[in-house]
């Protein structure tokens, strides 16, 4: 969701019965003609989703560019899960290109762990994302 009024329209689309869950939302800040990234743009964000669907709700942030780590930081401590890879940001710092999606991944668990938040497994992250895992998919 890069824009509040998508938390809006998938209210309605719930009300209509046209989905019922369960929910895992995306918020995606800092992309061209979407929200900016920033700490109250996110907070409200997360805020008026709980409001609609309640405060079981997962969601996650998608940060693009040199947003990236930081508001992966300020949605883990809201609660929330992180996403990184080279598809938001080319950078691993200020002015560092990051090599892999595995260094950007390596990077933003060490500074979760360093503040004392428990990381998924490959294993649990597919099982709380229903995937199939590399092994049953036909490409």
């Amino acid at each position: 969701m890069r824009d509040i009024r998508h938390i809006y329209n998938l209210a309605y689309m719930l009300d209509q019965k046209l989905y019922d869950g369960p929910l895992f939302l995306q918020f995606i800040l800092g992309i061209l003609g979407g929200v900016g990234a920033e700490i109250d743009t996110l907070l409200l964000m997360v805020r008026t989703a709980q409001r609609l669907f309640g405060n079981d709700l997962e969601w996650s942030v998608l940060a693009a560019g040199r947003h990236q780590m930081p508001m992966c930081v300020h949605n883990a401590l809201m609660g929330g899960n992180v996403r990184v890879g080279l598809e938001n940001s080319l950078n691993l710092g200020r002015g560092e290109l990051a090599k892999s999606n595995a260094e950007q991944v390596s990077k933003i668990r060490r500074i979760l762990s360093e503040l004392g938040f428990d990381i998924a497994t490959p294993d649990e992250a597919r099982s709380r994302l229903a995937l199939k895992g590399a092994s049953h998919v036909n490409f």
